[in-house]
């Protein structure tokens, strides 16, 4: 098979489909791979690398499009790239669907196999390829709250762990999976005062037994999120409904009602985000403030690390894009119920569910299509 890696075109967006180790093992299998140059020059990736590694360099994304039988991407595709993919053409990427119609719609329109890591599960019922970012996103979340808590950065102006005889900042965090959890451990080692809110009792149960009395952790009840956002410096938003749009946990009343200077940190925005008063922001312009509360919403916020998560999501993508490679889309999916949990688009229908639900569109059975 013929893979394709183009280079990354979101704002701030550096991180890569492919490294050279990727590209090294997918050739060892028998598969050609060719790498826009430069794509990953950012995060220290050269094309003799990839060279090196068994890759043919070309010039433009267009060639790769039109070439290739896989696109192996990180971020969703932006509009342009989505015109150029054509049926039968397997994308194999984040797509984050639930709150984008028009990048559900030109899918539709191409007659692509979009297949998304974020909805590929595992036999715990977890999201494998999701998990590597989600750990980023969760440790920044709290380096990036810290920043925001800054004075000049429109916060209270708050030290996140305080010093001897000055109290910690609070930190409200709602969620508690793999975003949660990794947030919750940055925010305990930076010495903050730590609430997290789940609505699961037994996940509750493991949190308490990995954090002890370092951390509060309470039953996600409508309540019990107000008080603890009302009472919060820092409250991250670490929700996920898988493939679905995330629901909405604090109102924009109950915006008017935080502390003055407090940061919110929607880590949910790829999926439209847990606060009413959310939108999408870039790296170029990470922040806004709206009634004195200062929101962070980057939408690919492990991109500021790019190369530390290239790295972290390759370790995990590989292994199903070589599947991919060696079966093609159809015999892989057919082999593998996880993976075929990850086909969003397919051939012009709706194969996720929760993205048909979400945009009230027509849902496909993808068995069928997969048996075709």
């Amino acid at each position: 098979m013929l893979i394709g890696v183009p280079k990354e075109i979101k704002n701030h967006e550096y991180r890569v489909g492919l490294t050279p180790a990727s590209v090294r093992e997918l050739c060892a299998h028998g598969h050609s791979v060719i790498v826009q140059t430069q794509a990953g020059a950012a995060i220290g990736l050269s094309n003799e690398a990839y060279l090196a590694a068994g890759a043919e360099i070309v010039a433009t994304p267009e060639e790769i499009f039109a070439r290739v039988d896989m696109i192996v991407k990180v971020k969703e595709p932006q509009p342009q790239e989505c015109r150029w993919l054509r049926p039968g053409q397997t994308l194999f990427t984040y797509l984050h669907l639930a709150p984008d119609p028009e990048q559900t719609r030109l899918l539709i329109d191409s007659g692509c196999i979009a297949i998304a890591y974020e909805t590929v599960t595992a036999n715990d019922g977890s999201l494998p390829l999701l998990a590597p970012m989600s750990e980023v996103a969760g440790r920044m979340s709290i380096q990036a709250g810290a920043y925001c808590l800054e004075k000049s950065r429109g916060g209270a102006g708050l030290l996140l762990g305080g010093v001897p005889g000055v109290a910690p900042a609070s930190v409200a965090i709602l969620g508690g999976g793999v975003v949660g959890y990794n947030a919750a451990l940055i925010a305990v080692g930076m010495g903050a005062r730590v609430t997290l809110l789940d609505r699961s009792l037994p996940r509750l149960r493991w949190l308490d037994a990995q954090f002890g009395n370092r951390v509060q952790t309470l039953a996600a009840t409508r309540d019990a999120v107000e008080t603890s956002v009302l009472e919060a410096d820092l409250v991250v938003g670490a929700v996920l409904v898988p493939g679905a749009a995330a629901p909405k946990l604090i109102e924009r009343e109950q915006l008017g009602r935080m502390r003055p200077g407090s940061v919110l940190v929607d880590v949910s925005i790829d999926q439209g985000g847990c606060f009413a008063t959310s939108h999408a922001t870039t790296h170029a312009e990470p922040t806004y403030v709206v009634d004195n509360v200062v929101h962070y919403c980057v939408a690919n916020m492990p991109g500021a690390v790019a190369r530390t998560s290239t790295f972290a999501l390759n370790n995990a993508t590989l292994p199903f894009a070589v599947a991919l490679a060696d079966r093609g889309w159809r015999e892989a999916l057919r082999a593998d119920p996880h993976l075929l949990a990850g086909l969003n688009i397919c051939e012009g229908r709706v194969t996720c569910e929760a993205v048909a639900q979400s945009q009230s569109l027509a849902y496909a059975d993808p068995r069928p299509l997969i048996a075709a």
